[in-house]
């Protein structure tokens, strides 16, 4: 059984006895701590449902608290001179999950899955109309093309200057 959960804006995909690395979290070493849980999946069985989610748990046990690898900063600013070199260490936990239950509730399958079959006949209702839309272009390209002949006896596929069967190279040429 696995769960991906939320902390620090990041989600992370754990399970029992998985150790993993996040923002800092105010607790103390040794204190558990428990997520916000957005999936769950136990075998065949997948848990999206908010409702079913609401008594899922997953708690962890703090390890240690400490700063992650430096991130260098650096500002420059080409032909002025300007150089700036800094670094952060972001503060991190350290944290071993102890536990995911699914407690309570059924699992559901994702309701998403519906919403993907509403929208092909949505997709499909709108395609005649998107379809109609090239011929229509085409039609007026075919109208606006250039007139000329090349030397290989192929026409110029310049579209036409307004007011003239010439594109803007050939309107010298031959409108003159």
């Amino acid at each position: 059984m696995y769960a991906v959960v939320s902390t620090g804006g990041k989600q992370l995909k754990v399970e029992k006895g998985t150790e993993a690395v996040v923002e800092k979290l105010d607790a103390a070493v040794g204190d558990t701590v428990s997520f916000d849980v957005l999936f769950v999946a136990d075998g065949e069985n997948i848990v999206v449902d908010t409702d079913a989610l609401a008594s899922a748990t997953v708690t962890a046990e703090v390890v240690e608290h400490f700063k992650g690898d430096k991130q260098i900063v650096f500002k420059f600013k080409k032909r002025k001179g300007y150089k700036r070199l800094k670094g952060h260490r972001q503060q991190q936990t350290r944290v071993v999950v102890t536990d995911v239950a699914l407690t309570g509730g059924s699992p559901k399958a994702a309701a998403k899955p519906a919403a993907k079959k509403a929208e092909p006949a949505k997709a499909a209702a709108e395609k005649p109309a998107k379809a109609a839309e090239p011929v229509v272009a085409e039609v007026e390209a075919a109208v606006a093309q250039c007139e000329a002949v090349k030397s290989n006896g192929e026409r110029c596929a310049n579209k036409a200057k307004e007011g003239s069967a010439y594109c803007g190279v050939h309107a010298k040429k031959y409108d003159a």
